[in-house]
């Protein structure tokens, strides 16, 4: 068979098309069109031209297919700057993506073997950070709608083109899961790992499962769940340093001091700090992006360890070594380190103290800086609080704060 038919199918699926939805609108039966998408059917000239015309592309796939029956073997790549280039006529798609998708039809007609991707996946870990949330999402629908034609036309760069779907991917989630969207987050969790998973890259499937577990610490799975996702994960890692190990044993850290399990988690940070001296320097100075993995991560996770802990004198220092270290555009995460230290008050039977500066804390905080994330961390100054001190004004006022 001339295996044409797997391409058609990648770009029914990549316009959102079910194969027996589509069938109807092609007019062809859908058994049919199952036997030609899986190959077990030869593609004919008539159901080539049936999918362009229900995928506008302009005799992007017809011109793709001719070029297959004549022994082209740069098909794959021709298909995908051709069909890119049909984007921009087709009314439903919003005009940003057809531009976009032009552009990156011509800069891969220039140089086929340039990865910009990795470059639109480090800027993302940049704007994490930096730019709104709605401004950010907006941007990454729109590239993520490219990304996925691309994908459905598969070639050489097709692990490349993967793995920044997967980190992609993974932006969208941490996004979901900050503004209190857990369901829709949890889909795109799952669709991350299985995008890095078939990609074949190890880091990418280490660093979509280590951002699982940091987020599961705080969307209300069991700390349980989490310890046994990053201890299946683990092996993934094969001791590399990295980011992605980094942040894989950061979360496991976390989480097992949620599961009260402090001895581990301890040990745990501890074999996170010695692995933090062995990444690049590449690694550790990338303070602004999303993918590196800088000295105020570990120490805002020692910081989270030590607390719940009970080792203040340890806590102490990794707070102040932290807020020495945090940049200006990550105010948000200097308010959960200081949340840490209201917890630990608390604990320590401080109790006035702690709810006082958690107050003060979300008070300080810019409002469009108040996400679940921050949420979840002031909820943990509440459960720190003894049951019967929570008779307190101060304690109800907090716990309406946070109220999900």
């Amino acid at each position: 068979m001339d295996g044409f038919g797997d391409t058609l199918r990648q770009h029914r699926k990549a316009a959102g098309w079910s194969l027996r939805k589509f069938a109807e609108l092609t007019a062809y039966d859908f058994g049919y069109l199952g036997q030609i998408e899986r190959g077990d059917r030869t593609t004919n000239p008539a159901v080539v031209a049936a999918y362009d015309r229900a995928l506008s592309a302009g005799g992007a796939l017809e011109t793709a297919y001719g070029s297959n029956q004549a022994g082209d073997k740069d098909v794959r790549r021709r298909s995908v700057v051709q069909a890119m280039g049909a984007l921009a006529a087709v009314p439903a798609v919003d005009r940003f993506v057809g531009w976009e998708a032009l552009r990156q039809g011509l800069s891969a007609a220039v140089d086929v073997d340039f990865d910009e991707w990795t470059e639109i996946v480090a800027g993302y870990g940049r704007g994490y950070y930096r730019q709104p949330h709605d401004q950010l999402m907006t941007q990454l629908g729109r590239d993520l709608t490219v990304l996925q034609h691309q994908i459905a036309g598969g070639g050489h760069r097709r692990p490349l083109l993967l793995r920044a779907a997967g980190r992609l991917s993974v932006i969208v989630a941490l996004s979901l899961n900050a503004c209190g969207q857990t369901v829709l987050a949890g889909r795109w969790r799952a669709s991350a790992q299985r995008v890095a998973d078939e990609s074949g890259d190890a880091d990418t499937r280490v660093l979509t499962r280590a951002w699982d577990v940091v987020n599961g610490c705080y969307d209300g799975r069991t700390p349980a769940m989490l310890v046994a996702l990053a201890d299946q994960v683990l092996p993934l890692t094969d001791g590399m340093p990295s980011a992605a190990t980094c942040g894989l044993l950061a979360g496991r850290a976390q989480a097992l001091s949620l599961a009260g399990r402090h001895a581990e988690a301890v040990a745990s940070v501890r074999a996170l700090a010695n692995l933090v001296e062995t990444l690049p320097s590449t690694v550790t100075a990338d303070v602004e992006s999303l993918w590196g993995w800088p000295e105020h991560r570990l120490r805002h996770t020692e910081s989270w360890v030590y607390a719940h802990a009970g080792d203040q004198h340890a806590a102490e220092a990794a707070q102040q070594r932290a807020l020495e270290l945090y940049p200006p555009s990550q105010q948000r995460l200097r308010t959960q380190v200081q949340l840490h230290q209201a917890a630990a008050l608390c604990r320590d039977g401080h109790i006035p103290d702690g709810l006082r500066l958690a107050a003060d804390l979300l008070d300080q905080l810019p409002a469009e800086q108040h996400n679940a994330l921050v949420r979840a961390v002031a909820r943990q100054v509440a459960t720190a609080v003894p049951h019967d001190e929570r008779h307190r004004p101060d304690y109800g006022e907090l716990i309406e704060r946070v109220r999900v």
